[in-house]
């Protein structure tokens, strides 16, 4: 009789113990899960601190949004230093083109961004590096501008000329195919 009784010990024990193992496993990988998440939130960024998208198609280091990628440089260049750069990284300088592109910009960081925004002597106009017209309506720009300076960005919607030859931050933008 005391054989008997101790099968259904036996068994609640051995259930038991496959519990405990289970619930140590999905302990283990949770912790796991929470210090990865933890060493990449901690890990100092080398520029402005936008989250990168997960499953982006954009290279190290650059952050994709709608089907774009964007490089928000650490390093201070002048304006054609940084249209040089973005170049060689097969991308121009920043043109945004609509009001979610500007909303996004202004995550960024709290510094001065070069933009690829410049003053056409031939056009006596703003022109995007692809040679389309700043628009007027869309964007809000400082009606006392030096035409012979070249255009940045502060987040938070505000443009700003510079002399061209000032080292500042840029954004590079890249179209994804």
């Amino acid at each position: 009789m005391a054989g008997f009784l101790t099968t259904p010990w036996r068994l609640i024990s051995g259930l038991l113990g496959v519990m405990c193992l289970v619930l140590m496993a999905t302990l283990g990988i949770l912790l796991r899960n929470s210090f990865s998440k933890q060493n990449i939130l901690s890990t100092p960024s080398p520029g402005p601190t936008v989250e990168p998208q997960k499953g982006s198609s954009c290279q190290k280091m650059w952050i994709g949004y709608q089907c774009k990628c964007y490089f928000i440089s650490n390093e201070m260049k002048t304006w054609e230093e940084s249209r040089y750069f973005c170049a060689s990284q097969n991308s121009s300088l920043l043109q945004l083109q609509n009001g979610d592109e500007l909303g996004f910009m202004n995550h960024i960081g709290e510094s001065f961004y070069w933009i690829g925004l410049s003053y056409s002597k031939e056009y006596s106009a703003w022109l995007w590096e692809d040679g389309s017209a700043l628009s007027q309506t869309q964007f809000s720009f400082p009606r006392t501008v030096n035409i012979q300076n070249c255009i940045g960005y502060y987040p938070n919607q505000r443009f700003w000329d510079e002399p061209c030859r000032k080292k500042n931050f840029f954004i590079c933008k890249q179209q994804l195919i």
